[in-house]
């Protein structure tokens, strides 16, 4: 069991620091700018939306060893549920909301404060994050009782592309009349240069 645990570490570690090369990386873009010596001003942007990084490969990447216990215990007992199975992610994601939430609270210095700055896309998360706990209910206890069918299990993987789309759609409010220009200039860097044009 100890060999396993730091096997899946060692596998979990080294995909964590591939999916952080990948997100960080960066590409220049050229801003209009009729003081600078070119007409433009060279600046250095995200490739990757941080809400799609977050939601995707940085959550993907954190759950890889739940994610390892589940499939290992799944093929290992003839896919049905072992001990190594879906409770480590059940409890993964009840420790993550409860435990770490809480330390995250407590962790602040006194006197301080702290604020989220896309309360959009954190209601989202929140929001999903409560229904899935309904949809497990209602997956393993009424809909087929202790059995996942192959269509629950579809439907489930296709709740995860549609959490990063309405994410991303409420992060850059493509459902609303006004495109959120403020987060579009933090994006890139430009929040001092508000006269500036994008090429």
């Amino acid at each position: 069991m100890f060999w396993c645990f730091l096997g899946i570490a060692i596998v979990a570690d080294m995909f964590m620091l591939g999916i952080e090369k990948i997100t960080s990386k960066t590409r220049i873009i050229k801003i209009s700018n009729p003081k600078a010596k070119n007409g433009y001003e060279e600046v250095e942007v995200k490739v990757w939306n941080d809400t799609v990084a977050n939601l995707s490969l940085m959550a993907f990447g954190t759950s890889a060893p739940e994610i390892l216990l589940n499939v290992i215990g799944i093929v290992g007992s003839g896919f049905k549920p072992s001990d190594l199975g879906p409770a480590t992610i059940v409890g993964s994601a009840a420790f993550n909301l409860l435990v770490i939430t809480a330390i995250c609270i407590v962790s602040i210095p006194k006197g301080e404060t702290r604020i989220l700055e896309n309360l959009r896309v954190y209601s989202v998360t929140t929001i999903f994050s409560l229904l899935s706990y309904v949809w497990m209910v209602l997956v393993l206890i009424v809909i087929t009782p202790e059995v996942v069918d192959l269509w629950e299990a579809i439907l489930t993987f296709l709740f995860f592309p549609i959490l990063i789309l309405t994410s991303f759609f409420v992060d850059k409010m493509y459902c609303c009349k006004r495109k959120n220009k403020t987060s579009s200039e933090v994006e890139i860097g430009i929040g001092k240069w508000s006269n500036l044009v994008l090429h």
